[in-house]
């Protein structure tokens, strides 16, 4: 068997590699002002609702970005498109150093929006590439590798403020110029190692027919109108399961606000409690994708081992539901991290749905399509949960982490009505009798 192995080659996990850096530069990115927002709160006098303004800025730019980026890399292909997303990002990241106190509210929102815009070309080139350099028994653990890298980014961003910005503040412009650096050097990475595994040097003969084993071949590369993807019930069925995008957000954006409200977190402290979080949601999504995996090659359908997967995800997140309740600050760390395990689980195997079913020149597009929904439904649940906690107090919170942890298993009953049996679409996107 490791001969067997040897002769097919690796090369595809380079590529992989590629895609983890990137994804972790987003993360941290997008992180940072989570992390730091009980400091900036403070700094420039915000209410919960000018702070829910500033992330719903992210979230309509990154709304927009997921269905104009979508379409943009499956038109430039991965190489160009993934190079335009991360350099968009990484410009107005290290803009938001530049922010003032007199237009703080103004200034973040207008950062912000260029950060949502930009990163929002993340996932759909992340999961166009491994759908071009991976077969289907092997796409949910890809993506499930790269996905672990939001956690990654979102540890890090912790650690690095807590070393860096003072309580009071001094030195909060840093982590955001961080960034920056470490794009160019995977843009010079990428533009130099990236290529279609059927035009690379690298990959053997034997690897590219394992990548290409499992899948239809595409005679056809013309880009399919917005208006055919629309007609199918599982483009909505990827976009109804990216709703749990909301849930992910709320964790990375006021999960730190809820651990110093609650709790009495300070700044310094929040790296351990962050650590924990995602090295679980870590393990989730790198679980998560192996597990359907294992199924699929134990013989099972692709339609049973995807959705037995996410029903054992979702059944997994509902503790969340009590983290509210919770009088230990290690409990509700340990709670949140449990549903952040749950949704990495459930989001590499969501992402894979995409590949499984549509053709690889629909990928981009069809993830584009799903994370405007989720960022969508990320815009009303942030309005929602800023204006209630300055009515309120914290006992919004309450409802929030209701919902976060039940979601999940109400929406996998509407993926199900939608898509009953995963029949793969070919290049016209007709069902593959």
């Amino acid at each position: 068997m490791n001969k067997i192995k040897q002769k097919i080659g690796n090369y595809r996990f380079r590529i992989l590699a590629l895609l983890l850096f990137a994804t972790t530069i987003n993360y941290f990115d997008r992180s940072i002002i989570g992390v730091m927002a009980p400091t900036l709160q403070n700094m420039f006098d915000w209410t919960n609702e000018d702070y829910a303004n500033i992330i719903i800025s992210f979230q309509v730019a990154y709304a927009i970005g997921m269905l104009t980026m979508g379409g943009i890399i499956d038109k430039l292909g991965t190489k160009i498109g993934y190079t335009l997303a991360i350099a968009i990002w990484s410009i107005f990241g290290m803009l938001h150093a530049a922010v003032r106190p007199g237009f703080s509210v103004i200034g973040f929102s207008l950062a912000r929006f260029g950060l949502g815009f930009g990163e929002a070309g993340n996932f759909p080139a992340a999961i166009k590439t491994v759908a071009e350099w991976f077969p289907k028994k092997e796409r949910a653990y890809a993506t499930g590798i790269f996905n672990a890298a939001t956690s990654i980014g979102a540890i890090a961003a912790p650690f690095v403020v807590g070393w860096i910005v003072h309580e009071d503040g001094t030195n909060w412009q840093i982590p955001f110029l961080i960034t920056g650096a470490l794009s160019a050097v995977w843009v010079f990475l990428w533009l130099r190692f990236y290529k279609k595994p059927e035009d690379h040097p690298k990959v053997s003969k034997e690897e590219l027919e394992y990548i290409i084993s499992d899948s239809a071949v595409e005679v056809s590369k013309e880009k399919l109108p917005w208006i055919k993807i629309l007609k199918r019930r599982e483009a909505w069925a990827f976009a109804a399961a990216k709703i749990t995008d909301a849930v992910w957000w709320f964790y990375l954006f006021w999960g730190a606000k809820f651990l110093a409200e609650t709790f009495g977190l300070k700044l310094k402290d929040i790296g351990v409690p962050f650590f924990i979080m995602y090295v679980l949601a870590d393990g989730g999504s790198i679980l998560g994708g192996y597990l359907s995996g294992y199924f699929i090659k134990k013989g099972w359908s692709v339609n049973k081992a995807r959705k037995t997967t996410l029903l054992l995800c979702a059944i997994m997140i509902l503790p969340v539901c009590y983290v509210a309740f919770a009088e230990n600050k290690w409990l509700a760390v340990f709670l949140i991290g449990i549903g952040a395990a749950g949704h990495q689980a459930w989001s590499a195997n969501i992402f894979t749905l995409v590949s499984d079913v549509f053709p690889k020149k629909a990928t981009a597009s069809i993830v584009g399509l799903g994370g405007m929904i989720g960022a969508v439904a990320g815009i009303v649940s942030n309005k929602l949960l800023g204006k209630f906690l300055d009515q309120a107090d914290n006992t919004a919170y309450f409802w929030a982490f209701l919902v976060a942890g039940s979601s999940y298993l109400i929406i996998l009953g509407i993926v199900h009505l939608l898509m009953p049996k995963m029949i793969p679409l070919d290049e016209n996107l007709k069902q593959i009798l």
